[in-house]
């Protein structure tokens, strides 16, 4: 190991377990059980013998494989393209639903649909596996096989964890889309995915305003020509045009189409393609398998959060992002209740998330610093019943002091650990984890999840305690994607090329010589709008659709809401009016994403052309801009307003 292991040593910890959660825990239940008798020496163990740990995790879990696996992992690609547990077929639809459908589970709720406009609707495991089985059915039907692209560009409603699983059961590979997406970002996805399927909604509902799914999926569709079919949930009931011969809603569907077997998929047979963006080029297709995400997301939602079969999970977590279809694999193949969210923490009200909590029992209630920054602001002390809550979760983004101990102390009662959970799309899951069951520090990481390999090394890629550096990997695991979708080359630039053998996250990390763990943002331009990733190039392509613009540049920039917020600067063609600009920015990018604009005479590029995105950032807000001895003179950097201009 690199770097240090799990650590119960916290300089100053606020969350300080009692025996009752360490005695609840199932990776400490597992650790004695495996004949371990510290943490620290068990997760040494999962990273120097991949094959033991592994096989371990599979039978400890019940992760069930139909033919068993032939060995943990096959580095003959190369160790950088591992194949997991190669030889074995495993189904994620029978993980998460068939099993549990047909077993004392089935009359246990599996999904919980929590509405923007208040609505409530739920599948038992038994619902869930009938209805599954009925949408792979009629996806055959359809002409949908065995390798084929479906897009899901919907709500969280149940219909969405069917959809996910529906195709997986076929060996169809789901590609889901988020909801906040415009035309030209769907699109782009069906068109790379070569899609031949689209599962949509009619529309939805953010702080009671409606979304036009179909409508965004109408005019993506007109640009994607491998797409045969659009299925379409028929969730406002509103009416929606539906084109014949493609559309049908899904309500319409055959009721019981001639059955189909669950696909003998192979253990990496692809699963799911989620696209995420970086800082170049185009989204990034992330390429994951029916084992590899499968056994990722069960070991950290097992040992990681401790999930058993009796919890209730609520997190606001659109499927078209990594953590919609990780609660679906990770909540559901453990046989406890996953609860999802359309909308907002804060529509109607304020205490919506409490309210949705209290009303399900929620057990394990996942919150971004986001949206508790939001909450905070609100200044709401009624906080509900939350008697059945014992732990918080939190992902995606870091945690301001303040916030973390209003959650911790306020609503909490000092009482519940935050669950600081860290990784990406890309990993399948987890890096880092503060486990419930060590002590924690605020704002803080307690140690890398089991099997992970991890180290903060400095600029010379040597490992380093007490400064900031890159958060890295040094081995491979279950849950890293199969490279990108069709860009194998991109995926080794992206992740494998600064060292040698060396997985670089892009995470700007520090470890103290306590064992706590701290991100401290990106290191590369990647935007994160609460939570969320975008690559600067997709908001220009975006903005670049408008004729009237000639060239465009976005930053993100500090926000104390939603982490950052999207600036964009344009150079126009013309006397283009700002509003208009606005307007049309809006409508291209979509709401999520949407940039404050500023039009600019000119952006400041090198020599060789290329757009000095971190120059126009340090402008912008007042820092020092560094080295500009590459600037093109006839590209001032004066160009660009200050933000508090």
């Amino acid at each position: 190991m690199r770097g240090p292991g799990p650590s119960a040593a916290a300089a100053h910890p606020a969350w300080v377990p009692d025996e009752t959660v360490r005695a609840r825990s199932r990776l400490l239940r597992a650790m004695k059980s495996w004949g371990f008798d510290g943490l620290q020496e068990l997760h040494e163990a999962s990273v120097a013998d991949p094959e033991w740990f592994w096989r371990s995790v599979v039978e400890d879990l019940d992760i069930t494989f139909t033919t068993p696996f032939e060995r943990v992992v096959d580095e003959s690609a190369g160790r950088l393209f591992p194949q997991w547990f190669p030889g074995g077929r495993i189904n994620a639809a029978t993980l998460c639903a068939h099993r549990h459908g047909e077993s004392d589970l089935a009359a246990k709720e599996a999904v919980v649909y929590e509405g923007d406009g208040g609505q409530r609707r739920t599948l038992t495991f038994g619902e869930l596996s009938a209805q599954v089985r009925r949408f792979a059915a009629n996806l055959a039907q359809l002409g949908v096989g065995r390798g084929d692209r479906v897009v899901l560009f919907l709500p969280v409603v149940p219909e969405a964890v069917v959809a996910f699983l529906g195709c997986a059961m076929l060996g169809a590979i789901s590609v889901p889309a988020f909801t906040g997406y415009g035309p030209d970002a769907l699109a782009a996805r069906l068109r790379d995915s070569g899609a031949v399927a689209l599962v949509t909604a009619d529309g939805t509902t953010r702080r009671g305003k409606r979304v036009a799914l179909k409508d965004i999926a109408d005019q993506a569709l007109a640009e994607s020509p491998t797409v045969r079919h659009a299925i379409v949930v028929r969730h406002l009931a509103d009416g929606v045009p539906m084109t014949a011969g493609r559309d049908v809603y899904w309500d319409e569907l055959p009721v019981d189409p001639p059955p189909v077997p669950v696909a003998d998929t192979e253990s990496n047979d692809p699963l799911t393609i989620i696209y995420t963006s970086g800082t170049t080029g185009k989204p990034k297709g992330i390429l994951h398998s029916h084992a590899g995400f499968t056994v990722k997301a069960a070991t950290d939602f097992a040992y990681g959060f401790d999930i058993h079969a009796d919890d209730v999970i609520a997190w606001i977590a659109d499927l078209g992002w990594m953590l919609g279809p990780l609660m679906i694999l990770g909540g559901l193949q453990l046989g406890a209740t996953i609860v999802l969210t359309e909308g907002v923490p804060d529509y109607p009200g304020p205490g919506r998330l409490w309210e949705i909590a209290e009303r399900n029992g929620v057990t394990f209630q996942g919150i971004a610093p986001t949206a508790a920054r939001a909450l905070m602001a609100r200044g709401d002390q009624d906080f509900g019943d939350l008697s059945r809550l014992r732990a918080f979760a939190s992902t995606g983004e870091a945690w301001d002091s303040p916030t973390w101990h209003w959650l911790f102390d306020q609503v909490g009662g000092s009482r519940r650990p935050i669950v600081n959970y860290s990784g990406g799309t890309e990993t399948g899951g987890g890096i880092l984890v503060a486990y419930p069951f060590l002590p924690a520090e605020p704002a803080s990481f307690n140690g890398p999840l089991p099997g992970m390999d991890v180290a903060v090394l400095d600029a010379a890629g040597k490992p380093v305690t007490g400064q900031v550096g890159e958060l890295t990997v040094h081995n491979t695991w279950p849950g890293m994607t199969h490279a990108f979708w069709q860009d194998r080359e991109r995926y080794l630039e992206t992740y494998w090329s600064k060292w040698d053998g060396v997985w670089l996250h892009g995470d700007l990390t520090s470890v103290d010589e306590s064992g706590t763990w701290r991100i401290h943002g990106r290191s590369d331009d990647t935007i994160k709008v609460s939570g969320r990733r975008v690559g600067p190039a997709e908001i220009e392509a975006a903005l670049l659709k408008d004729r009237r613009i000639a060239e465009a540049a976005v930053i993100g920039v500090p926000d104390a809401q939603r982490g950052q917020r999207v600036v964009a600067f344009v150079v126009p063609r013309g006397e283009a009016g700002n509003d208009d600009l606005v307007a049309t920015a809006l409508a291209n990018v979509g709401k999520a994403f949407a940039p404050s604009l500023h039009v600019v005479k000119t952006l400041p590029k090198t020599k060789n052309g290329k757009i000095m995105r971190r120059a126009i950032r340090a402008r912008h807000l007042g820092e020092p801009v560094g080295d500009l001895s590459s600037l093109d003179p006839a590209t001032p950097l004066d160009a660009i307003p200050a933000a508090n201009a």
